[in-house]
């Protein structure tokens, strides 16, 4: 964006000719469109739970679900491109990098009252009568297989923290070939944990026939979970784009905010 300044404009910005809409200065239409999507998310959800008991179609949820990802990856992709790709080694060295991580561990202290809710749920209705003992699921014949699994993305969870470690202190080293093996590891990682997650899923679902709509225990279950592959999958979504921008030779030592923030 220009920061050049005239008789027309005084102090104010000239318009962001790169961006859309045109013709609004600063203004732009992809953080409303991000956020319509990641909305739908939800709309999706409920749909999908409706449909499951008639009340809507249910191919209506998916399909919400569906042109919702897509919005919102449409909006994340026009967003962060025309935000920090399009000029990134035109700007001088970064000198905001504490504000912008400050902002993120305040997004992350309502990340953490977001999951303290969702456990606050679930040990309420695990102590009282409505979750009776009688009540639990029996899994049977995928007990240990899943639960080998639980055991696995656990540890890929904590592994691929490492890795992003030690991605970020390699760029800060200016060793770029390391950065990008190490970011790359970190994606790999989590897509796994996806697909783990994704085959947990499928356990549960088909050959235990343990669903979303199971009672007060499914409701936890899934919710958790799911919110928490939720926030996994958009994780991998900013590292995918994180990682084709290092493919391209972005960040340095003295820029590398975008990428330790993530």
């Amino acid at each position: 964006m220009s920061l050049d300044h005239d008789e027309s404009h005084g102090d104010h910005h000239l318009p962001a000719v790169e961006d859309w809409p045109q013709g609004f200065g600063e203004a732009s239409w992809w953080p409303f469109v991000t956020a319509l999507g990641g909305s739908g998310f939800y709309v999706g959800a409920a749909l999908f739970v409706l449909g499951r008991n008639g009340i809507v179609s249910p191919a209506l949820g998916p399909g919400v679900f569906i042109a919702s990802t897509v919005a919102f990856l449409a909006g994340l992709y026009g967003w962060l491109y025309h935000a920090f790709v399009v000029d990134f080694w035109e700007g001088e060295a970064e000198d905001h990098g504490f504000p912008l991580k400050l902002t993120m561990l305040l997004f992350l202290g309502t990340e953490v009252a977001t999951f303290g809710a969702g456990f606050v749920y679930y040990f309420f209705i695990r102590g009282s009568d409505v979750w009776s003992r009688e009540a639990l699921p029996e899994l049977v014949v995928s007990g240990d297989v899943l639960s080998s699994l639980v055991i696995v993305n656990s540890l890929i969870l904590v592994a691929s923290s490492f890795t992003m470690h030690f991605a970020h202190r390699a760029l800060l080293e200016n060793d770029r070939e390391r950065f990008v093996r190490l970011l790359g590891g970190t994606l790999l990682l989590g897509i796994v944990f996806l697909a783990g997650q994704v085959y947990e899923y499928y356990e549960f679902i088909v050959h235990e026939g343990f669903t979303l709509t199971e009672g007060a225990y499914g409701s936890a279950f899934y919710g958790l979970t799911g919110l928490h592959g939720l926030h996994v999958g958009l994780g991998a979504v900013l590292l995918s784009i994180v990682f084709v921008r290092a493919l391209y030779g972005q960040y340095s030592a003295e820029k590398h905010t975008g990428g330790a923030v993530v």
